[in-house]
């Protein structure tokens, strides 16, 4: 017995070795974004034609530095490939972003006067302001009255549980989807790797989204 003890722990290093790398793969499988399990990507928020042959769905967060950037890479993206692409904005605010989650109830409380996506491109515009204030809330009443909102309604729906429970909605799909970062994106349903999240790499799933629903022409 003892001539074969050295190979049996051999082998049972080995085995502990394989099931670790094996378990810690699989827990990499499963941390990554996955699409809706139906399939069906709605929200919201949508900008666009609902028959759009690409969706693209972003799990956002106002004061995130990427998402602001991938706002302007949107807008461009909106404008090239017009009626082709609809998006879809999902609140994921983070914790470690203490103005996070008032800027998302400030674009849902907008959201409750029709000017959802005056108040998202507003908060990305001007990011690098409110996102240093020691108290955010008179820059965002001002943003309010910028994009012409009943200020006083405003505040209060920014205080409304409706408002909070919309923002709470969001995070939770998000992280049902295994959403952990942001920007995370899906172009029709397909997670795109953090990677390529640039302006090349996200026209590349649309062509590859497009190419599959054989509308590559406008």
């Amino acid at each position: 017995m003892k001539r074969y003890l050295p190979f049996l722990i051999v082998g049972l290093v080995a085995a502990l070795a394989f099931g670790g790398g094996f378990a810690l793969y699989r827990s990499k499988q499963t941390a990554a974004p996955t699409g809706a399990k139906d399939g069906a990507t709605t929200g919201l928020h949508v900008r666009g034609k609902k028959d759009a042959a690409v969706t693209i769905e972003e799990f956002g967060d106002f004061e995130c530095p990427p998402c602001s950037k991938m706002a302007v890479t949107l807008k461009k993206i909106e404008e090239e490939y017009g009626s082709r692409v609809r998006f879809i904005f999902h609140h994921f605010p983070l914790i470690n972003h203490k103005h996070a989650r008032p800027a998302a109830h400030a674009a849902e409380a907008a959201d409750m006067q029709g000017r959802f996506w005056d108040m998202h491109d507003l908060l990305y515009k001007e990011q690098n302001n409110w996102s240093h204030a020691q108290d955010v809330f008179p820059l965002l009443h001002g943003y309010a009255g910028a994009i012409g909102l009943d200020v006083e309604r405003f505040k209060k729906d920014m205080e409304s549980e409706t408002v909070q429970k919309r923002v709470d909605a969001d995070h939770q799909l998000g992280s049902s989807r295994g959403v952990s970062s942001t920007p995370t994106v899906f172009v029709n349903n397909v997670a795109v790797p953090p990677a390529s999240l640039d302006p090349s790499g996200l026209r590349k799933a649309i062509t590859t989204a497009l190419e599959e629903k054989g509308k590559t022409k406008p």
